[in-house]
């Protein structure tokens, strides 16, 4: 073996030492298993291959930065980079015309119209607590805020709530809560709630709401007049956003300029979120409501225009068409019932609650119920306030057949308020879309809810007892439309098509049909 300068031995000589060994044969001897050094021998113990490594290959690193300048410096590099450059911005100057031709040819949009909060969706109104709730009070319309706001209820009509004896003037406190409706701390409470869930409250302060004539009588009007405006101060003060009376064609035409502060200290806050006033009249003629509408001044006009008992189908377009021509529509408000008259399902009958659900809902206007029209609630013979019944989806293995048959009812009609309240606080063309009569007749009645270039919706009724056939034909019309809605999904199954040049109704059926704009 060999040494270099720095005295290590070189690795090469030991492999190549190490294998001459190797070769060298190996005799057991008797004492000490001495190894054989004869040059003759030509046994081997076995050979040891050893590679000797090589130098790696050369891995290519990439240009250095001195080479990458000096070809990117080249003439043929030069003309491809302003050739790239060129058809970048060529490209981006394309699409930027592109946009502009189509934002110039695109329809403009029509501009939305300025709406209250009581115009984005339905009002709720609970005229007893007692019945309403298992607490009877103010705190149990608290529990049940989670009800309403899964009805999508842009307002509630609370009450009344205040002291007054029926007929008895000397009883009225005006800011005293009745004993049986709760506390003025359960009401701040409700208030609070209310609010954090977006839903409004409005106050039904009717004097003498318990008796037979509103104000009490023609010479106390008057003074009821005075002692109000002090009360609406009072409630205003509390965070109430609204206040509804009953029996304001009286009060109007006696009072007029008491009836004027009434106005002014309800309408004219000055906060952002307005407040409204809501007025009840018993009166149907639409002449009459339409001259009262105007007379008072009210945000909201609640009549018996749409009445069962008092309208057919054509009289129902009648009345609609003639408050829609001569009202804004964000004053224009649909009930049927209400505190005085009883429920919807008594009014029209079990087997209409859906068709009435979707005629108040797409009517131009605000749609109000009263409490439990949403499950197809009917009065009790002695009582316009009927107790709520409160259901689940889960029944009980021990109930007879009538009461689960009447249970599902029940959640078959809440799902179909549930979806016509979700439409109509979301579409356009159902907020404050235009609306256009398509047919009527004696049993039937269909038309177009539309807004600009938003979906189209297109309610039909059938209210006879016999099936009927609409054939609707108007330019603003498809040949065919797609079923969102129907009271009977056998006969319509949600997103089937139907044709519009005869559509086909079965006995006291209502359809929701939708088509989208075309230009």
């Amino acid at each position: 073996m060999s040494k270099d300068g720095d005295g290590e031995v070189d690795l090469k000589d030991v492999e190549l030492n190490e294998v001459e060994q190797e070769k060298q044969p190996m005799t057991d001897g008797a004492a000490g298993n001495e190894l054989a050094t004869s040059p003759s021998s030509t046994e081997k113990n076995g050979c040891v291959k050893v590679k000797i490594p090589e130098e790696a290959d050369a891995k290519f690193t990439g240009l250095s930065k001195e080479e990458l300048l000096k070809v990117a410096g080249t003439p043929g590099w030069v003309r491809t980079r302003w050739a790239l450059l060129i058809l970048f911005w060529l490209g981006w100057i394309g699409m930027l015309a592109g946009a502009v031709v189509i934002i110039v040819q695109a329809p403009s949009c029509k501009p939305l119209p300025t709406l209250n909060w009581w115009n984005m969706g339905p009002l709720y109104q609970i005229g007893d607590l007692k019945a309403f709730s298992d607490a009877g009070n103010l705190r149990g319309v608290e529990e049940k805020l989670d009800h309403l706001s899964q009805l999508k209820v842009k307002g509630l009509v609370l009450g009344p709530i205040h002291v007054a004896a029926m007929d008895k003037l000397a009883t009225l406190e005006f800011e005293e809560i009745s004993s049986d409706a709760g506390t003025l701390d359960q009401f701040n409470s409700l208030i609070h709630m209310a609010h954090k869930k977006g839903i409004s409250v409005v106050l039904d302060l009717t004097p003498n709401y318990l008796g037979r004539v509103p104000w009490f009588a023609n010479s106390t009007v008057t003074s009821v007049a005075e002692r109000l405006k002090v009360a609406l101060v009072f409630w205003l003060s509390r965070g109430v956003d609204g206040v509804k009376l009953s029996g304001i064609d009286r009060v109007t035409w006696l009072v007029p300029s008491l009836w004027s502060d009434i106005r002014a200290i309800v309408q004219n806050s000055t906060q952002e979120k307005k407040r409204v006033l809501i007025g009840v009249t018993d009166r149907r003629d639409t002449v009459e409501v339409s001259r009262l509408l105007n007379h008072s001044g009210v945000d909201l006009l609640l009549s018996e225009v749409l009445q069962p008992s008092s309208h057919s189908p054509s009289e129902c377009a009648y009345t609609v068409q003639q408050l829609y021509s001569t009202q804004p529509q964000t004053q224009l408000a649909w009930n049927v019932g209400g505190r005085t008259q009883g429920h919807l399902a008594s009014l029209a009958g079990p087997d209409l609650v859906q068709l009435y659900q979707m005629l108040l809902f797409t009517l131009p206007g605000t749609p109000v119920f009263n409490y439990g029209d949403e499950i197809g609630l009917e009065d009790q013979q002695d009582t316009k306030f009927p107790k709520m019944l409160w259901d689940t989806k889960e029944l009980g293995e021990d109930i007879n057949e009538t009461v689960k048959a009447e249970r599902e009812q029940r959640l078959a009609f809440s799902s179909f308020f549930k979806s016509l309240s979700d439409l109509r606080t979301k579409e356009r063309s159902l907020i404050h879309g235009d609306y256009l009569l398509l047919h009527n007749d004696t049993t039937s009645l269909a038309y177009l809810r539309y807004w600009d270039q938003s979906e189209r919706y297109l309610p039909a009724f059938n209210w006879g007892p016999d099936p009927a056939t609409l054939r609707l034909s108007h330019s603003e019309l498809p040949a065919r439309a797609t079923v969102r809605l129907s009271t009977d999904p056998a006969k319509h199954k949600t997103g089937s098509e139907v044709d519009l040049t005869a559509l086909e109704l079965e006995p006291r059926q209502a359809v929701l049909l939708h088509f989208p704009f075309s230009s």
